[in-house]
């Protein structure tokens, strides 16, 4: 597959030569949007590590956020373990460090849970998302090399919620008064990702991603599907998520067969 999709048509008017200084540009704005948001009980803590954890993921947009892609998958936020630690959508560290080769400084939220603190890459916790979202790629791609030429992963929100006790608030969760102004500014960063990265492909990893891509690009000329969540939350994820996620793109069209 060669890059160049159709989902520019979310701005024909904007053209963009360098790919990755156009996701990190709105990456920044995404960033100073949310962080202009209010959120209450039950939340008491928000972290957004596009602002201390900048560093790695300024270098995972630098080094593989370059040229067209065919195929734009995309999670709904930050894993506790993964991005909220090394600022890398489904940020599993081992993959992170060894198959994605990204390393970078990382700083703490302003306000830290006690219960949910934030190590970089010295967490000792797996992303058990990411390790089995990034193994996939790892084992049908071999090389990140390989898998980026045609491929990129997102989330969709960069905000972590956490409640008193310690647990994850999901954004869907959120009041309506304070999920609308998220959704929009979310909406409108996503918009802006697939004019810059034109994929063919918009595929969310789990149903409120695909739910959320549907929405924000309706008037956008790319099409937008969806694969089951990695989670081990999920029975049917653990039941061999990856030859699931593989026969789902293999569906979709988006992955050819591999007879």
């Amino acid at each position: 597959m060669t890059g160049g999709g159709v989902g520019a048509g979310c701005n024909p008017t904007l053209r963009i030569m360098n790919t990755a200084q156009g996701l990190i540009d709105a990456a920044r704005a995404l960033a100073r949007t949310v962080n202009g948001l209010s959120f209450g009980p039950p939340v008491t803590h928000v972290y957004n590590p596009l602002d201390y954890a900048w560093a790695p993921h300024r270098a995972y947009l630098r080094k593989w956020g370059n040229g067209a892609k065919q195929v734009l998958f995309l999670g709904m936020n930050p894993g506790p373990f993964g991005m909220a630690q090394v600022g890398v959508p489904f940020g599993e560290i081992a993959y992170v460090r060894d198959w994605l080769r990204i390393r970078g400084r990382v700083g703490k939220p302003a306000a830290e849970h006690p219960k949910r603190p934030v190590d970089g890459f010295a967490c000792a916790r797996s992303e058990v998302s990411g390790r089995r979202l990034w193994g996939c790629f790892a084992e049908r791609f071999g090389t990140p090399e390989s898998f980026f030429r045609d491929h990129f992963v997102g989330n969709y929100c960069p905000l972590v919620f956490i409640e008193a006790s310690g647990k994850n608030r999901t954004p869907n969760k959120l009041p309506p008064a304070e999920r609308e102004p998220l959704l929009a500014a979310c909406n409108e960063s996503l918009r802006r990702v697939v004019a810059v990265l034109r994929p063919r492909w918009v595929v969310g990893v789990g149903a409120f991603a695909a739910a959320q891509a549907r929405a924000a690009l309706a008037s956008c000329d790319v099409r937008v599907g969806s694969i089951l969540h990695p989670s081990p939350a999920s029975p049917a994820a653990n039941r061999g998520w990856a030859r699931a996620a593989a026969a789902e793109l293999t569906r979709l069209g988006v992955w050819p067969s591999r007879a």
